[in-house]
């Protein structure tokens, strides 16, 4: 029997008219003149797309071959709703936004949300609507580099929405360095001066895609930290110790999560802090964001960060140390499942390899990672980019917003579905 059910014909049809073009190109027919190899326009791909992400779900081994071949991003679909004028009661419709809270339980704890991105404005706009609920307010922090046009569409979307706005206040953002963690201080500034309530802060950057539902973070964190922050870290290890970080630390890579950058600090830390060092990514409680933007020990913190590498990587988890801080974890270490990331340094211990291709040593996904991305216990997903397989995040937020909306508690309504679902729901609840 083939790996992909029998009763998957499309499938079966698109893999062989893979072989076939695979043994054509290879050998052609020696009275043809050469030509350049040519693909053929449309791939018969099933019910596509959920029954080939039904089959990559599954682990089925053929899947990931026929991916390569059964490609529809719906970029240009996204970016339409953007450009083109349209009222906002039709593009929160027809961008499928939920309108509505989902169950009680979810309407009576917001979360806040940071956003800081730069491109992909289709890959921003998947990552809001999966997250959105209007209980829920966000701030997007858009790079201070961003091409006009890219702001400008991002401001179009903002403006649908009463409890979505952008940061007051821009930074020039690296991948790593002082502007990406003084972006989130920015942002932080305007949710507490908002008229919003909310609970917890979180921070997501633009290839980052949720895992688990609303209710499910919800239930996360009222169930294991409680009134608490998460800030997985430990205390700065005393034997890497050596060099600066005065020239360009923006610059500098991650590496491992396990590893800092800094082997040597320019300065000592202020106030005989003891600095720890952890993941860039938190959830926080707004007690703590409050003593975080007015407390004297954080605003000196955020002073010397300006002289390390990767500040981001030090400062909420030392803050969060300090025992008089609000919802203070002065024990914690690494747990706090936030962020699902491969990294290279980790393959064959903690996951089987990368079935993407690694960038500054974690992994972007492919294909090939969504079985383990979907069993992993954390939060979000990291890193997932459109532009490398738009079919990773077509595949993943079908899947979330199949269970955001089986675990609705209100009438569902008709445009918060995909299109072509039907035939996932059935491969997905058997």
């Amino acid at each position: 029997m083939s790996q992909l059910r029998v009763t998957r014909p499309g499938l079966l049809v698109c893999t062989a008219i893979c072989i076939f073009i695979f043994l054509y190109l290879r050998n052609p027919a020696p009275e043809e003149p050469e030509e350049e190899p040519t693909y053929p326009a449309v791939v018969e791909c099933g019910f596509y797309p959920e029954e080939l992400c039904s089959a990559l779900f599954d682990g089925k081994g053929a899947a990931p071959q026929v991916a390569k071949f059964c490609k529809n991003p719906h970029r240009a679909e996204i970016l339409a709703h953007l450009h083109t004028p349209r009222n906002c009661s039709r593009i929160s419709q027809e961008l499928h936004f939920i309108t509505r809270p989902l169950s009680a339980e979810e309407g009576n704890f917001s979360l806040a949300y940071i956003i800081t991105v730069h491109k992909e404005l289709a890959m921003f706009v998947r990552l809001l609507r999966a997250i959105y609920v209007p209980q829920n307010v966000y701030c997007i922090h858009v790079d201070k580099k961003a091409p006009k046009k890219y702001k400008t569409a991002v401001q179009t979307l903002v403006n649908c929405f009463e409890n979505i706005f952008m940061s007051s206040k821009t930074e020039k953002v690296a991948y790593t360095g002082f502007p990406r963690l003084k972006a989130d201080i920015n942002c932080m500034k305007d949710l507490v001066h908002s008229k919003f309530q909310w609970n917890y802060v979180i921070n997501l950057g633009g290839q980052d895609f949720p895992i688990k539902t609303n209710k499910e973070i919800i239930h996360y964190i009222r169930s294991k930290w409680n009134d608490k922050n998460i800030t997985p870290g430990v205390i700065q290890p005393p034997n890497t110790k050596s060099k600066t970080s005065q020239s360009h630390p923006e610059l500098a890579p991650e590496g491992s999560i396990y590893v800092s950058p800094n082997q040597r600090f320019k300065h000592e830390p202020p106030r005989n802090l003891t600095i720890y060092f952890g993941s860039a990514y938190y959830v926080l409680t707004r007690k703590f964001v409050e003593f975080a933007l007015t407390d004297i020990r954080a605003k000196d913190m955020l002073q010397w960060s300006k002289d390390i590498h990767s500040p981001e990587r030090h400062y909420w988890v030392t803050l969060n140390r300090l025992k008089d801080a609000p919802g203070a974890t002065p024990n914690a270490g690494w747990e706090g499942n936030i962020r699902a990331i491969k990294w290279r340094s980790e393959e064959g211990n903690v996951h089987d390899g990368c079935k993407g291709h690694y960038a500054q040593e974690s992994c972007v996904y492919g294909p090939g990672d969504l079985p383990w991305i979907i069993q992993s216990p954390s939060l979000f997903a990291n890193k997932v980019d459109p532009s490398t397989d738009p079919l990773v995040v077509t595949c993943l937020e079908r899947w979330h917003r199949l269970k955001v909306l089986q675990q609705a508690e209100v009438p569902v309504e008709a445009h918060w579905h995909f299109q072509q679902e039907s035939h996932f729901n059935t491969r997905l609840n058997r």
